[in-house]
């Protein structure tokens, strides 16, 4: 009724004003036109008369805005501006788990009733990625010290193609945790799979050199313990790890652990995360890669830097802490692509560069030292 009323108030003066634009219009003497001045050729000062009356007309009739027009816009101004704000309105609604009111490690392990996005839902894990990689080796020989565990010669090259594809689902929530406390625990599945494709080697009918598959359960309890320098300890953690690469002999390569973690974070600029893990033992007969802790290592701390809402930087430090350091260091740039978290506006999409050092970038190359450089394309927390 009010919306009513209003297009009523401003429609109501056009009539009017249209109504005495178009008296004074027949009450006024008809403007001349440029040929009846022209014809007048005895009188001068007539003539002159008469054409500054016709370019008084000319000049009104250009300089005039049409009135109706102007009358009947303010409505339709007024509705789309209605449309346009609750189009945005619309789009600020966010999931909990992707609102920028919370923090990045609450979003991430919806650690509270405000970051809570339910059980069963699929969730991105690791980032989901497309990327190119160049390395300064590449192992043509694959080898572990178990018998039977050394693969023949083949002609990969540096240049390849990484596929990443990591999801997980909230399977339970509220296992320990009193649901008014408005903190979470929560359990989790998740899969990650990488693959290593010569797609630029058809000399050798472009093949998948390596695929990693990892499935794990994690159990989180969150936790909100302020630490000095404005550190905020936000969770811990458990979790059971499996990775093979589902090869057969001589390729085949498999380990199971279990993990400790914890995360923290200041404001939202700074995160760290850390773990340590415990590999499961096997028989000597079954195991394929005795070795693997002393390569790819025991423990990792991640950081994660965000610059600015456009911009993370990250590094990963993994260590065998045993007295020959091996290990590996990852550094990490993400440029978000799209919308961000401003305004509602949310997109998980990255330019995503990676430098890898060390041991372990896949498991059929966990004994052999490679430095890699990746480019490519990720979608991350969704």
């Amino acid at each position: 009724m009010k919306i009513y009323r209003l297009v009523l108030v401003l429609l109501a003066p056009a009539p009017a004003f249209a109504q005495t634009a178009a008296t004074a219009a027949v009450n006024a003497p008809a403007a001349p036109d440029w040929a009846q001045c022209s014809a007048l050729t005895t009188d001068s000062t007539a003539r002159l008369a008469c054409f500054d009356r016709w370019a008084q007309d000319q000049q009104q009739r250009t300089s005039v805005p049409p009135v109706t027009a102007t009358a009947t816009s303010s409505p339709v101004s007024i509705v789309a501006t209605q449309t346009v704000e609750a189009a945005v309105a619309a789009k600020a609604v966010l999931r909990p788990c992707t609102d920028p009111k919370q923090s990045e490690l609450s979003r991430f392990w919806e650690l509270e009733t405000g970051s809570d996005c339910g059980t069963f839902g699929i969730r991105g894990y690791r980032p989901i990625s497309l990327s190119w990689i160049g390395s300064d080796s590449v192992n043509t020989a694959p080898s572990s010290p178990s018998a039977g565990h050394t693969a023949s010669y083949t002609a990969y090259r540096t240049s390849e193609a990484r596929i990443q594809l990591s999801v997980r689902t909230k399977i339970a929530r509220g296992i320990l945790t009193e649901s008014e406390s408005g903190h979470n625990d929560s359990l989790w599945f998740g899969y990650s799979q990488q693959s290593y494709w010569q797609l630029f080697n058809g000399g050798i009918s472009r093949p998948f050199r390596a695929t990693d598959h990892e499935p794990e359960i994690t159990y989180i309890y969150p936790a909100d313990a302020q630490l000095s320098g404005g550190w905020r300890l936000r969770y811990g953690g458990i979790s059971a790890v499996h990775q093979s690469n589902g090869q057969s002999l001589p390729l085949s390569r498999s380990w199971n652990r279990v993990v400790l973690m914890a995360g923290m974070e200041k404001g939202d600029d700074f995160r760290v995360m850390a773990r340590a893990w415990a590999r499961l033992p096997e028989s000597s007969e079954k195991d394929d890669n005795p070795d693997i802790s002393n390569y790819v290592g025991r423990a990792e701390v991640a950081g994660f830097w965000n610059v600015n809402k456009d911009n993370t930087l990250g590094i990963t430090l993994r260590h065998a802490l045993r007295t020959k350091a091996r290990g590996s260091v990852r550094l990490e740039w993400l440029k978000t692509l799209g919308g961000n978290n401003i305004n509602g506006d949310y997109s998980g999409l990255r330019f995503h560069t990676q430098l890898f050092s060390g041991y372990g970038d896949s498991l059929v190359d966990y004994n052999r030292r490679r430095t890699v450089l990746s480019l490519g394309l990720s979608l991350v927390d969704f």
